[in-house]
């Protein structure tokens, strides 16, 4: 058995879930792939792929070795790379993921100006609003919005976020200004992300310490985009981060609250994998993305309104 022929056999079964979608991937016939990786089992003398008639899945034992294949296959082929002197050219595939809007705001721009300056590259960009694991799912480079938990993710901080509280020119108008957090129990407020109808707002600031609030839900929503849609409509108030605000407080859509009452932070990183050798696209596309997103989410951090 060529083991590092069937390690790379094991990641596309474990990237593309089945036998069948790895052998296309590879171009392989199908019982090829699942001799090499029986072969591969029998070798490591454990079950890496949980086998049922519907679908696959990569076991507790297969997730470890699954990351020491990736380990072992990246420096390889990091390695090669660097032995052929083709370092200054970046070739192969890296692949990045982030939240949905944040993704397509900052994230996108930054992946098709990287690929315009390395035209041997390709790119792979996985926007979704939850939390990817990098090992399972082949991730190169992950934005991650909020505070880290312990890992051993290498972590880049690029910058901050801050919480807003949000409404229209108009509905302040009508309504009137909440002056300290107590004040939102008279108004209507917006909230999303599978908060309850009834709930709590946080507030913190090193000028005022901490309120937590009860508010009246009069809308609830599962996107940031249609909070920000119902508070420009004049609907109520609404919290969000700046990013989200960023458009809407530029074009004086939407005006900022209480801002006295909470200066909190949201970090945001961008986080990889430990590997000894890292690709150079990879190692690369970090640096060139930190830079760009600490002179834009100085921005994005501070909106005015």
């Amino acid at each position: 058995m060529d083991r590092l022929h069937a390690m790379r056999v094991f990641i596309t079964v474990a990237e593309t879930g089945s036998l069948s979608a790895a052998a296309r991937h590879l171009g392989l016939p199908l019982t090829t792939v699942s001799r090499q990786l029986a072969s591969l089992e029998a070798h490591v003398g454990a079950n890496l792929i949980a086998r049922t008639t519907r679908r696959l899945s990569v076991t507790e034992e297969g997730r470890t070795y699954l990351e020491i294949c990736r380990r072992v296959l990246d420096e390889l082929d990091g390695a090669e790379r660097r032995l052929a002197q083709h370092e200054d050219t970046l070739d192969g595939e890296i692949v990045v993921t982030a939240p949905v809007v944040f993704g397509r705001l900052f994230l996108l721009p930054l992946v098709t100006r990287f690929l315009a300056l390395h035209p041997g590259l390709n790119a792979r960009l996985h926007l979704a609003d939850r939390v990817v694991d990098l090992t399972e799912e082949g991730i190169d480079v992950a934005l991650r919005i909020g505070a880290l938990p312990a890992s051993s993710l290498i972590a880049t901080k690029v910058g901050a976020l801050r919480l807003l509280t949000c409404a229209s020119p108009a509905y302040i108008r009508k309504h009137g200004e909440p002056k300290t957090p107590d004040g939102l129990v008279n108004h209507d407020c917006i909230v999303f992300s599978g908060l309850p109808r009834e709930g709590r707002w946080s507030f913190r600031s090193a000028a005022h310490g901490r309120y937590a609030v009860r508010i009246r839900a009069r809308l609830a929503v599962n996107t940031a985009e249609a909070a920000v849609d119902a508070a420009v409509a004049g609907l109520g108030l609404t919290r969000i981060l700046s990013y989200q605000a960023e458009a809407s407080l530029a074009r004086k859509r939407l005006k900022t609250v209480l801002a006295a009452f909470d200066d909190t932070e949201v970090p945001v990183h961008l986080v990889r994998r430990p590997v000894r050798m890292p690709k150079p696209q990879v190692r690369q596309f970090v640096e060139f993305a930190a830079r760009e997103l600490r002179s834009r989410l100085g921005k994005a951090g501070n909106p005015r309104g």
